[in-house]
């Protein structure tokens, strides 16, 4: 989509060197004169603001990482001290944890917006399985992290956590010890996880350009789910048209993050976090940050420790195999009115499970756990590949300027 570019530097010396090493001739094609299409709304926004929150998340860690100290003895104390007697440190470790939080916030916008629009769909299935690994390597990383403080929460969190590797049949003991390093949650698992939670963001941005990459090969999707069939009609240059508003999503997301980071910012951690960790002492109820409560309310819901595992990770491959498993021809949800209640209808179902994972495994919790478990995988398995035969859409523009005529580009604003 991007094409050959057509950049030529006006000096002598940007020419000798765009000769040899044509770095901003691929700017230009790429975030300047890239042909974008012209219906698309703030919801198209999540993809620079998670690029934003990518490099703010870097960027702390990697400060963090300065004065931090990856021994059972001294994590919890060197947390502290980042609190307390680096200069800046309050903002620094403030901003690296309540920034995971924002990371997700984001990444599931972003996801639902592409389940909404049809973005998974032909010929941008690499482009979507691309970005499911991005999410699985953020859940890693976000994992990771989590255990760092070295708190309550932290120690049994990885404690429960690892133990579920041990039902994989015949290597799961071997992967759980590698994980640990030992035969317990201890410090060769502390000097592992800060190991890779050090490397896996710099995993994650390379993941991310090869999405970009993609995106530029395929182009973007749009409310209509229509190609840009006419460049002049159909589009605009990225720039200045989506890179303002791209900026402008970017600067009202940033008020959202500093609003928890100065105001309120332990409201999305566990107290128990601030208690050093004792492997003597098991908290009342073990939770994970809110971002993993879906995944974990399907792994408690399974009866079984081993099916509780392959329920969990499938979840993820449900994402994966999504191109294949939604039958529809058309992408858009702003065109298929049954699809478009199911939508909401799976948006509450996963809202219901992260609300049940937060909850103690008893009672009606657990029932309700498996009857949203059971329709978030009939979602994918039964409703998807039957809707797409059964469904009438609505007519499809031809192009995406006649669908900005038919004022369609703020649809799921109005669902």
């Amino acid at each position: 989509m991007s094409g050959p570019s057509t950049y030529v530097p006006k000096s002598a010396i940007g020419r000798w060197f765009e000769s040899r090493l044509p770095v901003m001739g691929l700017v230009h094609s790429s975030f300047v004169a890239y042909p974008t299409p012209k219906n698309l709304n703030y919801w198209w926004t999540f993809g620079a603001i998670l690029s934003f929150m990518l490099v703010a998340q870097i960027v702390t860690g990697v400060v963090l990482a300065m004065h931090y100290t990856p021994h059972t003895t001294m994590a919890f104390n060197s947390v502290e001290h980042i609190m307390r007697d680096v200069n800046w440190g309050w903002m620094l470790r403030y901003l690296h944890a309540n920034g995971a939080s924002m990371f997700f916030l984001a990444v599931y916008i972003h996801i639902a917006r592409g389940l909404y629009y049809g973005s998974y769909k032909a010929p941008r299935e690499i482009l979507w399985i691309l970005g499911v690994i991005i999410f699985l390597l953020m859940m890693a990383t976000a994992f990771m992290g989590y255990v760092l403080p070295w708190g309550q929460m932290s120690f049994w969190g990885a404690t429960v956590i690892t133990n579920l590797f041990s039902a994989i049949p015949l290597v799961g003991d071997a992967i759980t010890t590698w994980l640990w390093g030992g035969y317990s949650v201890d410090n060769p698992t502390l000097n592992r996880f800060f190991s890779l939670h050090y490397l896996l963001p710099f995993m994650i941005a390379a993941v991310v350009g090869l999405h970009v990459w993609a995106l530029h090969v395929v182009g973007q999707n749009n409310p209509a789910g229509v190609d840009i069939k006419d460049v002049e009609k159909d589009s605009v240059p990225f720039t200045p048209h989506a890179t303002l508003k791209d900026a402008t999503g970017i600067a009202a997301f940033v008020i959202l993050y500093a609003w928890f980071v100065f105001f309120i910012p332990n409201f999305l951690g566990d107290s128990d976090n601030y208690i050093m960790a004792n492997p003597l002492q098991t908290p009342p109820h073990i939770v994970p940050e809110w971002y993993f409560l879906p995944f974990y309310a399907i792994l408690r819901a399974i009866p079984s420790k081993l099916g509780g595992v392959i329920f969990m990770f499938g979840a993820i491959v449900m994402l994966v195999l999504l191109p294949w498993l939604d039958t529809s021809k058309v992408r858009s949800a702003v065109y298929r009115p049954v699809y478009k209640i199911l939508f909401w209808v799976f948006i509450a179902c996963v809202i219901g499970l992260g609300y049940l994972g937060s909850q103690p495994p008893e009672g009606g919790a657990v029932l309700a756990a498996r009857i949203l478990t059971a329709y978030y995988f009939a979602h994918f398995l039964v409703i998807l590949p039957l809707l797409g035969l059964f469904e009438t859409p609505r007519p499809v523009p031809a192009s995406i300027a006649e669908s900005v005529l038919k004022g369609d580009t703020t649809e799921l604003g109005k669902a």
